[in-house]
């Protein structure tokens, strides 16, 4: 049984055929960068939130001065175009593997009622200073073959190592749940908030898609201070938390 609980703030479900993009903190934290650059450049609205009862037990308070619990919130955004973007994201996963598992099966199952045309995890891959490139990858023969019809080269060595945590669960179960899945992997040298390869991956996003996401370096960099002292502010629970015997410690973020 699955133990994710939705709870809606508006309406029950996602909208409809919409784009979603999804991220949790991970290497580089580049993928929330620019999730949360989204969220902070134009209007948006909280629509639900994910909780778990394997999320590390650390309650927050909101700007509006209510206690939060721990959870992974789905939002939309209006973009430049009048479209609609559905993004996924929070600040912790499940601290054990089941639970990264049953939250992952949650979000396809969410993403699969609402028909979307397309989902894009965005991760971060540790390289080196000089390394600039963007990967895709797939978990479905067919969702590459459509990329690569239309001249988007799709990766089939890299990361070579493999994904950890959410960003891999979601993408590769996405052919069980029958969701158009594709992970937006961006090399990084691995900082708590390299702006400068969540700026490239927005970029390569709007350019291969032709999402307008208009995000610029200067909101990156704002988005990376607001999103390093939410993090801060939760290390010294996840430390405690890491030295208890589970399953997959609170880092366990890629």
């Amino acid at each position: 049984m699955n133990r994710s609980k939705f709870h809606w703030l508006e309406g029950s479900s996602l909208p409809q055929e919409c784009v979603v993009l999804g991220a949790m903190p991970g290497v580089g934290n580049v993928g929330k960068l620019v999730i949360d650059g989204l969220l902070l450049k134009h209007p948006s609205r909280t629509l639900g939130w994910i909780i778990h009862p394997d999320f590390p037990p650390h309650s927050n308070m909101d700007s509006g001065g209510l206690m939060r619990p721990p959870r992974i919130e789905i939002s939309s955004v209006i973009l430049p175009d009048g479209n609609t973007l559905v993004v996924v994201t929070g600040v912790m996963q499940p601290m054990t593997a089941a639970g990264q598992f049953e939250v992952s099966e949650s979000i396809l199952e969410l993403v699969a009622e609402s028909r979307s045309p397309r989902l894009l995890v965005l991760a971060g891959l540790a390289s080196g200073p000089s390394d600039r490139s963007i990967h895709v990858i797939c978990s479905d023969s067919k969702v590459r073959d459509g990329l690569e019809s239309d001249d988007i080269e799709v990766s089939r060595d890299q990361p070579e190592g493999g994904m950890i945590g959410m960003a891999g669960l979601i993408l590769s179960l996405a052919p069980t749940a029958g969701v158009h899945a594709s992970g937006i992997v961006a090399e990084t040298i691995g900082t708590s908030s390299d702006v400068l390869a969540a700026d490239r991956l927005s970029n390569w996003i709007e350019e291969a898609f032709e999402i307008p996401l208009d995000l610029d370096l200067d909101t990156t960099k704002q988005t990376a201070k607001r999103l390093m002292e939410t993090i801060d502010s939760a290390g010294s629970v996840e430390d405690l938390l890491a030295s208890d015997d589970t399953e997959v410690s609170a880092d366990f973020y890629v």
